[in-house]
């Protein structure tokens, strides 16, 4: 409005000192209390401060049914908060990421000085297959008519070849290219599920869940929680620290109807990631991505969502992505490595968690610790979360980079 001053966005405004993450999988042996203990203690000794130092916290969970509860004073009594605000947030597979979007903002903003961001979800004691929507029943129909998320992700495949004439078989080789590299990625991550290594033959030739997608397109279910502290970058250099991460940019971008109101959409890419990618990026300083992204943890729900978001993302040309994915440009050793760590392919996708879980292997990539699949210094790290279906979703984008 004129007049007004204008926003400056978060650039640069908060700094993330520690963060932590469970094993993901199927953790029979852990509460939702034990999960959240065990990526905040590995976060507090990363931070070097006292738990009294945290001054709010933002709690990410989706199914809040079968495990921690509809409000935010679970994760205040799994922690022993000292009765600091905490507020319970949920946006579909988004829902990770805003968490650390409130606990970022409300920094940036300088409403406190250290904030807490959580993510939770367990869904394998429920038996969830991650196929039907959540209706009648003790938590899951095993049918659904309508609608399965394969069914919906699968489209968004046929329409994508249809639109760039691209056949089936050609795409279904880039499908199985993702899934064979994240496999590899994730192999030696011992915070995975799924370490297990796979052929592209067997990954073309497993059952069909929805044509194009098989099996092995499709990410698992599990159960974990990952977390994140956040504070203002002289609080960071107060605390002895030359050199840490801070928040570029997130964004945050909601379906409004379009993409079913009318034709304008084609159903072959997601209007929300390319929304959330341009004021990503303008929030971030960057001009081109292509060049400056070092590395991303996209929403690999299924193998074809990866491939589109490629493109969404500005990382891919138009029509390009199965070239690129085909010629490794999105492999460990490639120009813009995705899902270093195995991403949702090898974790797993307990929804409250996945997005800080993306934003956690940004933090050690950055700050060089890791391990065997460290990449040689990232400028910028790029997460994405896809909450929904190609029809109606949200989208959420973190970028994170060193302080200047």
């Amino acid at each position: 409005m004129q007049g007004l001053p204008v926003s400056r966005g978060i650039r640069d405004r908060a700094a993330i000192i520690g963060m932590g993450c469970t094993r993901f999988g199927e953790r029979w042996d852990a509460t939702p209390e034990d999960l959240v203990n065990e990526a905040f203690e590995e976060a507090m000794a990363d931070a070097g401060i006292a738990k009294e130092d945290i001054d709010a916290a933002w709690f990410g969970v989706f199914y809040e049914e079968q495990n921690t509860g509809k409000s935010a004073y679970p994760l205040s009594q799994y922690l022993r908060l000292a009765n600091i605000p905490v507020t319970r947030v949920e946006n579909l597979c988004a829902t990770g990421t805003e968490a650390l979007r409130g606990a970022v903002y409300a920094v940036a903003a300088g409403a406190c000085d250290t904030a807490l961001a959580m993510g939770c979800e367990k869904l394998k004691d429920t038996g969830f297959a991650g196929l039907p929507e959540r209706t009648k029943g003790t938590f899951e129909d095993l049918y659904q008519p309508n609608f399965t998320p394969p069914g919906a992700f699968a489209q968004l495949g046929a329409a994508y070849a249809a639109k760039h004439g691209i056949g089936m078989g050609d795409l279904k080789k880039a499908m199985a290219h993702i899934c064979w590299k994240s496999h590899e990625n994730g192999f030696g991550n011992e915070k995975a599920h799924l370490r297990k290594k796979l052929t592209v033959e067997q990954i073309l030739d497993a059952p069909m869940v929805a044509y194009p997608l098989g099996v092995l397109d499709c990410c698992g279910v599990s159960d974990g929680a990952a977390c994140a502290i956040v504070t203002r970058p002289e609080i960071a250099r107060s605390l002895g620290r030359d050199s840490f991460v801070t928040v570029k940019s997130i964004q945050l971008s909601p379906s409004n109807g379009a993409e079913m109101g009318h034709g304008s959409w084609d159903g072959a890419y997601t209007l929300t990631t390319r929304t959330a990618a341009a004021r990503a990026y303008a929030e971030a300083g960057i001009s081109d991505p292509a060049r400056d992204i070092g590395l991303t943890e996209v929403h690999d729900c299924f193998s074809i969502t990866e491939l589109v978001l490629m493109e969404d993302l500005g990382l891919s040309g138009e029509g390009r992505a199965p070239a690129d994915v085909l010629d490794g440009r999105y492999d460990s050793g490639g120009d813009i490595p995705c899902q270093t760590d195995g991403g949702l392919k090898c974790f797993g996708h307990p929804i409250g968690a996945s997005g800080l879980r993306m934003n956690y292997e940004l933090y050690l990539q950055l700050l060089g610790r890791a391990g065997d699949r460290q990449l040689a210094g990232p400028e910028f790290g790029l997460a994405h979360n896809l909450g929904g279906i190609p029809n109606r979703n949200v989208s959420a984008i973190s970028i994170l980079g060193m302080n200047s």
